[in-house]
């Protein structure tokens, strides 16, 4: 899979200069080497940040909070590895908001994405519409790169299983 900035519509300058600070700090860099639905986290966020940006900005929301808040949804490394499926899923919003409270000053709505960026599963309610924005588009971001990974994984053994066919019926 391509890097995010190599696709064409990661190419808008105005994106990378609300982000830019956030992707050039060392810690969110650390992103890049943790798996995450067949990508890396850092591609993940990226991805989510892109598409808020362009829901947000299109109507006329908050659009800068939103897209950093997106940036910054899954914003922890390590904080969560002993912990079971459910409960990563559960507490992994407060790693995120803490992290990213250590490096960035952040509005009320920022902190109400990345802390409320897996409901239901976290229970509370998104405040604002920001916030449900991106619990949208990284729920849509999550099965896009769940399946794509899966049916690269499908293309792999397909291609296998036929080229042991075509040796066997030789």
């Amino acid at each position: 899979m391509k890097t995010l900035r190599e696709e064409y519509y990661y190419n808008d300058e105005e994106f990378y200069e609300i982000i830019n600070d956030i992707i050039s700090l060392k810690q969110f860099k650390k992103l890049k080497k943790v798996k995450h639905h067949g990508i890396t986290r850092y591609n993940h966020s990226l991805r989510v940040a892109y598409y808020t940006y362009l829901i947000t900005k299109k109507l006329h929301f908050k659009y800068k909070q939103a897209t950093r808040a997106a940036l910054l949804h899954d914003f922890f490394t390590t904080e969560t590895k002993q912990l079971s499926s459910l409960k990563r899923l559960k507490l992994h919003p407060e790693y995120a908001l803490k992290n990213a409270e250590k490096y960035f000053e952040l509005t009320a709505l920022e902190k109400d994405i990345i802390k409320k960026h897996m409901f239901p599963i976290t229970i509370k309610l998104p405040r604002y519409i920001e916030s449900w924005i991106v619990d949208f588009v990284d729920d849509i971001a999550s099965f896009y790169e769940r399946t794509y990974s899966i049916n690269k994984q499908l293309q792999v053994a397909y291609t296998v299983l036929l080229l042991f066919l075509n040796i066997k019926l030789k």
